[in-house]
């Protein structure tokens, strides 16, 4: 008699880190090998993988739009599920002057909305940029800048 062991995908990712290389092939072969991949860059592609990452469930759009929340409003959201992935367990301290803050930046050009640079922050709080959208390193920052750009660009539209 077969049996099946059903495990979701946060469990898989804990379970992995202590696996056998039996287990992991096990893993791999049902879940595929990036989603194991220790690299968050790896596994972060779409808000969904972010609420993964952060053991949430996705927001129902619809209802939020019904609701009467802005496409600016969802996007917000999402865009502090995706930086909050990234960051983990650490949070930014707008009044700790000796810790830095990474954003992003885009130019307006003939290319259109297009990633520009990261900056980083340590004293300074502005009001425009938020300590719930700032990355604990820059290359998180960059990454989140090029890969949610649509979502970036909402939130510089409203």
């Amino acid at each position: 008699m077969e049996k099946a062991i059903v495990v979701d995908e946060l469990e898989a990712r804990e379970l992995y880190k202590t696996a056998t290389p039996a287990w992991k092939k096990v893993f791999e072969k049902n879940f595929g090998k990036d989603f194991f991949s220790k690299k968050i860059t790896d596994r972060i592609k779409r808000y969904e993988d972010a609420c993964l990452e952060n053991g949430t469930t996705p927001m129902n759009e619809n209802l939020l739009l019904s609701a009467g929340l802005t496409e600016f409003e969802i996007v917000r959201r999402k865009l502090v599920e995706i930086t909050k992935a990234f960051n983990g367990d650490w949070v930014a301290d707008i009044f700790n002057g000796n810790q830095k803050k990474y954003y992003a930046y885009y130019n307006l050009s003939s290319g259109g909305f297009v990633f520009y640079d990261t900056y980083y922050y340590d004293s300074t709080a502005i009001a425009g940029l938020g300590s719930r959208l700032c990355f604990e390193k820059p290359e998180y920052a960059e990454y989140a800048a090029k890969q949610f750009v649509e979502y970036y660009k909402i939130l510089a539209e409203n």
